[in-house]
């Protein structure tokens, strides 16, 4: 198991047409983590499908249209209050840039507190990132704010999430997640 990150700052860089995330170890150390469009497009299903069963199921007595319709206005609410309670932060800032290296794979599991996220680069390095419910909405909300501002693509977004990021109370916030 790698190292554990315990706060971490998303933005996209244009220059790379990547996602960074430069994140504080545990340790004290920081470093700096590359996301391809690819492989966000990949994880992004398995992080909101794992939002979904958390938030269980709706009576099965409902037609099935029914069910797909409360379970986005249930995920887009709560969606919403993750990113309402999100608190502005200092951005972590690496100490060196000699510390990146880009993500090729990120290996999801469900932990005793949350989804465990294990970064996996391609010389063997990996850190891992723990987060509940409200921690991973947050951090969802940031990334797809980036992904927007990136002009990528949102096909692989849940509908719930589109709605979340252009509800009226969501401004612009600081990219910081702890």
């Amino acid at each position: 198991m790698g190292a554990a990150l315990q706060r971490v700052t998303t933005a996209y860089i244009e220059n790379e047409d990547r996602l960074r995330l430069t994140g504080k170890l545990a340790d004290g150390d920081t470093v700096v983590l590359w996301l391809t469009q690819r492989l966000l497009s990949r994880l992004v299903p398995h992080l909101t499908a794992w939002l979904a069963r958390q938030a269980g199921s709706f009576a099965s007595t409902v037609s099935p249209a029914m069910q797909s319709a409360h379970h986005d206005i249930v995920q887009g609410f709560a969606q919403q209050s993750a990113r309402a309670q999100l608190k502005p932060g200092s951005p972590v800032r690496a100490a060196s840039t000699a510390a990146g290296w880009r993500v090729d794979a990120v290996d999801v599991a469900q932990g005793e507190v949350g989804v465990v996220l294990t970064f996996k680069g391609e010389a063997g390095e990996q850190v891992v990132m723990t987060m509940t419910m409200q921690p991973l909405r947050q951090w969802l909300s940031i990334v797809y704010e980036q992904v927007v501002a990136a002009e990528w693509p949102t096909t692989a977004w849940p509908a719930w999430m589109e709605v979340a990021a252009s509800s009226p109370q969501n401004q612009p916030r600081t990219a910081v997640l702890h």
